[in-house]
């Protein structure tokens, strides 16, 4: 017979319930990495919120590369947010699911309809619909490249009249642009790492994403300049679906303090070689 769920009515308090639910799994539950910090027990009503089906379903945006690629000898998936996914499953003590999309709004699609049950986002208003939020975990900066031969010098140029900005669909440039551009054009590429190669086919003014991501295409594409400086901070945080209970969210926003006072995310960052992105500040007791 199949052994029982860890998570029925056992016999046995409820702290142990996570040491009992790895030894079950055995070899498939994700194993630490180097440094992980030690976590305090988790109940199974936590373990169940955040991990209903007894593994751990989190959408991993390839279309952010400050916060996950693809090796490129392997093809694995790797980044910040891919390391605090398996961590978050070795605290649960369950096994560790990435669900690959190629952009922010794929990513926001498949958490808010249940298909993944974590999910890592720009905080935005918009996106609030359907996902709650932790507080973030890492800020980054949003940035401009031009043609070197643009008029254009600075950030405070770009909204005017005639100006062409091509952004990632349903990024949260976009959605910042969106609410901010009051006289320039907003043109919208399929993905975030497209940006650049539109803006550069459609013959368009200036290109607007991760600074990241535009460092990496100006030193393949010719010709081209970042403008100095940041038209925006992004905060990132792990987000659940909005239907949820509570004690979801809780959990999850818990595990994103803990992981950055613990200096996870820090480590993270160096061992992915991230510039220009730092850790987020504590959030603040509530």
């Amino acid at each position: 017979m199949p052994l029982p769920s860890p998570l029925a009515r056992l016999p046995v308090p409820q702290s142990l319930a996570p040491l009992l639910f790895a030894a079950l799994l055995g070899g498939c539950a994700t194993p630490a990495p180097t440094g992980s910090p030690s976590s305090p027990p988790l109940s199974a009503e936590a373990i169940r919120a955040l991990a209903p089906d007894g593994t751990l379903r989190a959408s991993i945006n390839l279309g952010n590369p400050v916060l996950a690629s693809r090796d490129a000898a392997t093809g694995a998936l790797k980044g910040v947010s891919v390391d605090l996914a398996q961590e978050l499953g070795r605290q649960l003590g369950v096994p560790v699911e990435l669900k690959a999309v190629d952009a922010a709004g794929k990513s926001v699609e498949v958490v808010r309809a249940g298909a993944a049950d974590v999910g890592f986002f720009a905080i935005d208003p918009v996106r609030g619909e359907g996902v709650s939020f932790t507080a973030a975990y890492v800020v980054i900066e949003g940035a401009y490249l031009v043609r070197a031969d643009s008029p254009l010098a600075a950030n405070a140029q770009v909204d005017r009249p005639g100006t062409t900005v091509v952004v990632g669909k349903g990024s949260a440039y976009d959605l910042f642009l969106t609410r901010e551009i009051k006289q320039a054009t907003l043109v919208r590429a399929p993905t975030s790492p497209q940006v650049v190669d539109e803006f550069i086919s459609r013959k368009l003014d200036v290109a607007a994403g991760v600074r990241q991501q535009l460092e990496a295409d100006a030193q393949r594409v010719p010709g081209v300049r970042l403008l100095p400086g940041r038209f925006m901070v992004i905060e990132q945080a792990m987000g659940v679906p909005a239907s949820r209970p509570p004690l979801a969210r809780a959990t999850l926003h818990a595990f994103v303090e803990r992981m950055k006072a613990s200096g996870f995310v820090a480590a993270a960052l160096k061992r992915h070689g991230i510039e220009g992105a730092a850790v987020a500040d504590p959030a603040p007791q509530r």
